[in-house]
Order: structure tokens, then C-alpha cells, then sequence
């Protein structure tokens, strides 16, 4: 009866051990390798599509608002961008961070050039008393440098033997020839050749015929009354009263001021976009408040060695005399452009030095880096030469934040792209491997056993050399019958 009872749980007990071990089998699945050793992502699952002005309403389909801007969708796990390096900021961000956008427009610019420059002298209004003969100041009347003076006014009397000698030979031929007019005609008419000739001598020496009108004998021989050419100004004085001069000799320099020289300082980098005939604009901080116009008249052919600029010349009305010599200050010349050409503000560009970035408004909240090529610069505007198209809205206020996440936004789609292509099997965690036999850690020879276990070979080679090492017993035989 025991006998039965015993057989009865043995077969029940195989019974539930097969059981089990189908019922494992049966809901164990073996994962499937992947047949190109990458994994493909999953493409993000729409959750549903939200108001792109913020506005508390959702739609499950795709769908315009009153104004036909679309629905923006959005994703499970939130947005993903289209592109790497775009950027996707939630509507409350953008108002947060103040951001702001401006359309790519069409429009002619009017680019400045803008650089230091210096009031100088007009020098076709320079005049020098530089008189041809020799001759002695018996009175200087503009006896002082920046002394104004009017045109015809006395500016010194001098005294000259020369002279004294001219004005004699006019003075003897002129009345010879009004003696012998009626008594010979003949001899009239040499004395009258000998007259104009002297006369034609002080013409010569610059002596004007007012100032040859003492000569008939009402004022003293031999002195000269010089007067002033134009309304200007003495500049330079080397000689006093009573001072000797010799024929050409500078003794008074005089300068007209009524219209002056403007002369800017060019770099010769950008000197090709300077024309004569633009316009220009002086500012002095001497003068605060007050702007000059003018027009440019002349441009050096040569350029400055020490400083690698080109003077440019700009003439300038000067009717009240505010502009002087050596007055310092800033000029704008402004470049007339004919055609139109794309532009954007210069806010919107992002210049690192090597490259030049503006954000591209994709949808309301989605932006998107575009390396673009500058032109023209004019004001608050720059041109576009590449990487925009009209009509497209450019980010012209916080373009810094955003363009910071884009950089963070690349770098990690740069790692999850380079993740993608990782084999999964390389990635997953390796299960420890069992330890074979042969490299398992042996007890040394020496090492005393455990009582009751059988003892371990000292080296590999007794399992193969020593046949009676491969068996325990035997061994343990041999050393009875040692004993």
C-alpha cells in the first residue's frame, strides 16, 4: 500500500514539472533582430493641434484660425522640431522673452560713410601782398594776424625808389606830350609812347589804376598805397612797420573764409564707395546742435601712407565765420544707391565674426538659423545679397536667447542622430559569463580540505600525466598500502 501511495506522488510531481515547463515555453518570445543593425524612431505620436495665438482652443485635426495661420501640432513629449538646429518655443516664452519679427522687405538704400574731418582753408581764396620791386612799410594798417578786412581797404603805405623813378618817367612823358601836341605831333607822339610804357611797368609791379591816380602830381612821389583784394582775414604777418622788403617778398597773407574746406579722412578700404558729387554732413561737437551741408567736390588720387586713408574734399558755406581753421569734428557722406534691394534691421543679424546668422519666423514659435551674406549698410538697415526672400519674417529682438537654444537644440539632435545609429546589442548590458572549469581558482597542495570532500589535482597536468590522479580512490588506496 505504501509502495502504491509512492508511485501515485512520483508521477504526480512529473506531471507538474512538465506542466510548467510548457506553460514557460509557451509565453517566452524571442525578441527580433533588427534587420539592418539600426534603430529607426518612432515617429511622434500628435496629441492634437493648438491655437498658434495662444488662444484656449484645440482642435483634433489640422485646422486654420480666422486668420488661416495653422493649428501647430502638438506631440507627445512635446514639440519636435523639422529641422536640426530649429527651434521650437512655447507661445508663453515668446511672449516672456519679448520677441519680435519684421518682414524681409524690398527698398532703396542710402548707405553713410562716416569719418573724422578737419575745417581748412579754401585755397583758391588765399591771397599773399607780395609786392615786385623793392621798397620800405612807412605804415602798416593791418597790423594784426586774424585782423578782417574789407576788399579795398588800406593795408599799408610803402615807399620804394624804383617806384619814385616810374612814376617820374610817367609823370615827364605825360607832360611832353601835352607841350609838344600842337608844336610837333611827331615828337607828341614818342613822349606819349614813353608814358605807356612806364605806365605799363607799374601795371606790371600789380598797381592797380586807382592806385595810380597820385600820380599827376597831387600827392608826394615814390609812395604806394596797397589796399586789400577781397573781404578776408590776415593769417600771416612777417613784417612790422618800417620794415625793408625785396621784390617778391611775402609781407601780408590774406584768407577768405566766406566758404571753407572740408577734409575727411577716408579709409582706403571703402574709399570706392565715395563720389564726388554726394552729399555730406558736418558735425562738431564745438558747435553742438548745428549740422553743415555740403556736397563732395574733390578726391585725392593718392593715398596716405601713415595713416592708409584718402582725403576727400567738401566745400562748405561759411557766411557767419562759426567754421574755422582746424575746427575738428565728424562727417556723414551719404552714397546714393539707384536700385532696390532686399534689407532687414540690423538687429536682426548675428554676426560672430565668421558668419552671419538671422532667425527665420517658420511658424508662430518655430525658428529656424540661416546663414545669409551681407551687403550695403545704411542707418538701422542692411542689405541681403543671400539666404533670405522677401516676404519672410526675421527675428529682431531676442534673437540672442533664441539663437542659444538653437545651439543647445543641434547638439542634441547631433547625439541623438549619432545614438540612432548605435546597435542595440552593444548598448544593452551583458550578463556576467560563467567561470569554465580550467579557470576556476584550485586549493594548493598544501591547503588542508574540508572533511569528507575528495582533494583537487595541485596542477592541470595530473588530470592528463598521472592516470592514478584522475581517480580519487585509487590514490587514496596507494596510501594504505604505503602505511
Amino acid at each position: 500500500m505504501k509502495r502504491s501511495y509512492g508511485i501515485a506522488v512520483a508521477i504526480g510531481l512529473l506531471l507538474a514539472v512538465a506542466i510548467g515547463w510548457i506553460a514557460g515555453r509557451a509565453s517566452w518570445v524571442e525578441p527580433a533582430a533588427p534587420a539592418s543593425g539600426t534603430v529607426t524612431p518612432a515617429t511622434p505620436k500628435v496629441l492634437y493641434y493648438r491655437n498658434p495665438m495662444g488662444l484656449p482652443d484645440t482642435s483634433p485635426v489640422p485646422k486654420k484660425d480666422s486668420m488661416g495661420m495653422d493649428y501647430v501640432p502638438v506631440y507627445a513629449g512635446g514639440d519636435v522640431p523639422v529641422a536640426p538646429g530649429t527651434v521650437v518655443v512655447s507661445l508663453e516664452k515668446v511672449q516672456r522673452l519679448g520677441v519680435r519679427t519684421e518682414p524681409v522687405r524690398t527698398r532703396r538704400l542710402a548707405p553713410r560713410i562716416n569719418a573724422s574731418a578737419t575745417i581748412e582753408v579754401d585755397e583758391t581764396r588765399q591771397y599773399a601782398i607780395a609786392p615786385k620791386f623793392e621798397g620800405w612799410v612807412e605804415h602798416l594798417y593791418a597790423n594784426q594776424t586774424g585782423m578782417s578786412v574789407k576788399r579795398g581797404q588800406a593795408l599799408l603805405r610803402v615807399y620804394s625808389p624804383e617806384l619814385l623813378t616810374a612814376q617820374e618817367e610817367f609823370r615827364i612823358a605825360e607832360s611832353a606830350a601835352q607841350a609838344l601836341q600842337a608844336a610837333d605831333p611827331e615828337s607828341a607822339a614818342t613822349m606819349r609812347r614813353l608814358r605807356d610804357a612806364a605806365k605799363s611797368r607799374l601795371r606790371n609791379w600789380n598797381i592797380s589804376g586807382s592806385q595810380l591816380a597820385h600820380l599827376d602830381g597831387t600827392k608826394s612821389a615814390g609812395n604806394l598805397l596797397i589796399t586789400s583784394p577781397a573781404d578776408a582775414v590776415v593769417v600771416e604777418k612777417p613784417i612790422v612797420q618800417g620794415a625793408r622788403f625785396a621784390p617778391g617778398e611775402t609781407i601780408l597773407r590774406l584768407a577768405d573764409l566766406s566758404t571753407v574746406w572740408l577734409i575727411a579722412d577716408i579709409p582706403a578700404s571703402i574709399a570706392s564707395n565715395v563720389a564726388v558729387g554726394q552729399q555730406a554732413t558736418f558735425q562738431s561737437p564745438t558747435l553742438p546742435g548745428r549740422s553743415f551741408e555740403g556736397r563732395v567736390s574733390f578726391i585725392q588720387p593718392i593715398v596716405a601712407m601713415q595713416t592708409r586713408t584718402l582725403g576727400v574734399r567738401v566745400e562748405l558755406p561759411n557766411a557767419d565765420g562759426s567754421l574755422r581753421p582746424g575746427l575738428f569734428g565728424d562727417v556723414s557722406i551719404t552714397q546714393e544707391q539707384a536700385n532696390p534691394v532686399l534689407v532687414v534691421p540690423r538687429s536682426a543679424v548675428l554676426d560672430s565674426g565668421e558668419r552671419q546668422i538671422a532667425l527665420v519666423e517658420l511658424a508662430e514659435g518655430r525658428y529656424e538659423p540661416r546663414n545669409v551674406e551681407l551687403g550695403e549698410r545704411a542707418g538701422d538697415f542692411v542689405e541681403i545679397r543671400k539666404g533670405l526672400a522677401e516676404g519672410e519674417r526675421v527675428v529682431t529682438s531676442a534673437n540672442f536667447l533664441i539663437d542659444a537654444e538653437s545651439n543647445l537644440q543641434s547638439a542634441l539632435d547631433g547625439f541623438s542622430t549619432h545614438k540612432s545609429h548605435t546597435r542595440p546589442e552593444a548598448l544593452a548590458p551583458r550578463e556576467p559569463a560563467e567561470p569554465s572549469d580550467a579557470a576556476k581558482p584550485r586549493p594548493s597542495a598544501t591547503e588542508p580540505q574540508a572533511p569528507g570532500s575528495l582533494p583537487h589535482p595541485a596542477s592541470p597536468d595530473a588530470d592528463h600525466g598521472d592516470p592514478a590522479a584522475a581517480d580519487p580512490h585509487a590514490t587514496h588506496s596507494q596510501h594504505e598500502g604505503a602505511h
